[in-house]
């Protein structure tokens, strides 16, 4: 059987990915960047491990070695150029066949951000390359109310309290496991959608006014969101920990956010997978354990 190769293996969309095609019995390859307690469960999925750094060319071919497809994922952090033109160089001599590659929906030629104007350069790269890719430009995660640097987590559980830069507008959350649905399904099923960019959405649009509701059920306490100012939300993320690059990201999004740039919704994920993607309600009821 081919095999696929999931980089990113052990963040959201890869360690669901690598799920989903165990459980359908596919051959995988999990890239991860050291071996841990994350790697050795994807191990007991019976996934093949591969420590590697996408930032290491030897390391990329290596992990590519007999791989029929792929999902490149990079995280908000410098290097995604390099990363991105190992992997493209690597795949060529590999000769893999299909590639699925995660970008985001702000990517954009004339971005503000530097990790979006990455992407789109990325994506560019890619389509250069000569390898048939998919583009997967995907609004906020559903998974944004659980991350614990640029979330609002521990205000949540403390005092019941949503801050973003996002006054009223509205999107549609799409969960990282939806995502990783779709994920797997182009991986194994690529021909008809090589070339092809894909907005991905979650079911329906929102602001954080519904989300703290939402939350509020899911609770059984008041959650309430207060609109701030992306100054604000810098000074706030620097006090989380955040690092200056994903900083600087979210800030430029957060206007890009109030622009419109994530608003909207689609049936893609249902239409190629079958199956709709969950909504926010259903998503916080099976994290709820994070927001206590």
């Amino acid at each position: 059987m081919q095999k696929i190769l999931i980089t990113g293996a052990t963040g959201d969309t890869g360690r669901y990915t690598t799920q989903l095609l165990r459980e359908r019995g596919f051959d995988v390859r999990a890239m991860v960047h050291k071996y841990d307690e994350r790697a050795e469960a994807l191990s007991a999925l019976g996934a093949e491990i591969f420590a590697g750094d996408l930032l290491d060319l030897r390391s990329v071919r290596q992990a590519l070695e007999g791989i029929h497809a792929a999902y490149f994922v990079y995280p908000i952090k410098p290097g995604l150029i390099a990363a991105t033109g190992y992997f493209a160089q690597a795949a060529r001599e590999a000769g893999l066949k299909a590639l699925v590659n995660m970008s985001q929906i702000s990517a954009r030629q004339y971005s503000q951000s530097n990790t979006a104007l990455d992407h789109w350069t990325g994506e560019r790269i890619f389509d250069r390359s000569g390898i048939p890719v998919t583009h997967l430009r995907p609004t906020f995660f559903a998974e944004w109310l659980t991350y614990p640097t640029f979330s609002n987590l521990v205000q949540i559980r403390t005092n019941g309290l949503i801050e973003y830069p996002f006054g009223s507008v509205k999107h549609a959350p799409v969960a990282a496991y939806d995502q990783a649905r779709l994920i797997s399904e182009l991986l194994v099923n690529h021909s008809a959608h090589a070339g092809k960019t894909y907005p991905l959405f979650g079911p329906v649009e929102m602001n954080y006014f519904d989300i703290a509701e939402i939350l509020s059920d899911v609770m059984a306490r008041q959650v309430i969101y207060r609109p701030i100012e992306i100054d604000e939300f810098r000074t706030k993320l620097a006090a989380n920990g955040a690092q200056e690059h994903l900083i600087q990201h979210l800030c430029a999004v957060a206007q890009d956010y109030r622009d419109g740039l994530f608003s909207g919704t689609n049936d893609i994920i249902e239409k190629i997978t079958g199956k709709p993607p969950m909504s926010v309600s259903e998503f916080a009821k099976e994290h709820k354990e994070h927001f206590f």
